[in-house]
């Protein structure tokens, strides 16, 4: 019997460590399946896909610049993918395909589970309006944060996306130099850390908060969690963890059992 194939789809993706994750996880539940890293053109995605498909395989993560093409190629969709307007993870079986959005899943899982953060009542500032922040809103939500500011270096997208939860009175939007107050947990969703930036706030924001978290990893002490550190933030942590929990989910997605993720994590570090 042939294993089971899934990939990771995205440009550039040499750099991915979801075939190394996934590999561990099948190894802890027993499943037979491969995975690989697909690069696709920046104008190949569906066909990239297809073919993945038609060579029989199962299941595809999307990382950048594809999240917002994979909902667009789902048939059906999950209410978090919905939610966030793009799609992490595809699921192709009988009925069709089947779209999911997991990171924000996996950030407050990483959040709560892994760094012990209290998330019911916190004040959290999310910098950045793009794909990333986007896909955790629902989560953050679900998981009873106090207030949710959505902060932007172009307000008006900040306000677009604070505006698809504009039933939530807990949600509101804010260019970069106009953050009102302090946080608790202020997350890093924009690309700035890859151009070695950091978002322009003021040091106050940083006054009374618990933890930094930047989303991307494997990058050190980036300028984001380095201005953090120095305004007073209490504890700083890049988002390796948000990576591992958000494949679980989608393992869960394909494979139907969620994977200890604690073994693989403490894994991943040890190799960093």
């Amino acid at each position: 019997m042939n294993s089971a194939r899934y990939a990771v789809v995205g440009n550039p993706i040499a750099h991915s460590k979801s075939p190394a994750i996934h590999a561990a996880f099948a190894r802890q539940t027993g499943h037979d399946l491969t995975y690989e890293r697909l690069l696709a053109p920046l104008d190949g995605f569906r066909a990239t896909v297809d073919a993945f498909r038609a060579a029989g395989g199962q299941g595809v993560n999307v990382t950048l610049p594809f999240k917002l093409e994979a909902f667009a190629y789902a048939v059906r969709r999950s209410e978090r993918a919905t939610a966030a307007g793009a799609i992490n993870a595809l699921r192709f079986d009988a009925v069709g395909v089947f779209g999911d959005n997991t990171d924000g899943a996996g950030l407050v899982r990483d959040l709560e589970a892994n760094l012990g953060v209290d998330l019911r009542g916190a004040e959290v500032l999310l910098l950045g309006a793009g794909g990333a922040a986007r896909g955790v809103m629902l989560p953050l939500l679900g998981a009873g944060v106090g207030r949710l500011i959505i902060a932007n270096r172009t307000v008006e997208r900040a306000e677009q996306l604070a505006a698809r939860f504009t039933h939530d009175g807990r949600v509101g939007a804010s260019s970069f130099d106009t953050v009102p107050g302090a946080f608790d947990i202020v997350i890093n969703a924009t690309s700035a850390t890859l151009g070695g930036e950091v978002p322009p706030l003021a040091p106050s924001v940083y006054a009374h908060c618990v933890l930094a978290y930047e989303m991307m990893y494997g990058q050190g002490e980036t300028p984001f969690l380095r201005t953090a550190r120095e305004a007073g933030s209490a504890r700083q942590a890049d988002g390796l963890g948000m990576l591992v929990e958000q494949a679980a989910e989608s393992f869960l997605l394909w494979r139907g059992v969620r994977p200890d993720t604690a073994p693989v994590l403490r894994l991943l570090r040890d190799a960093a």
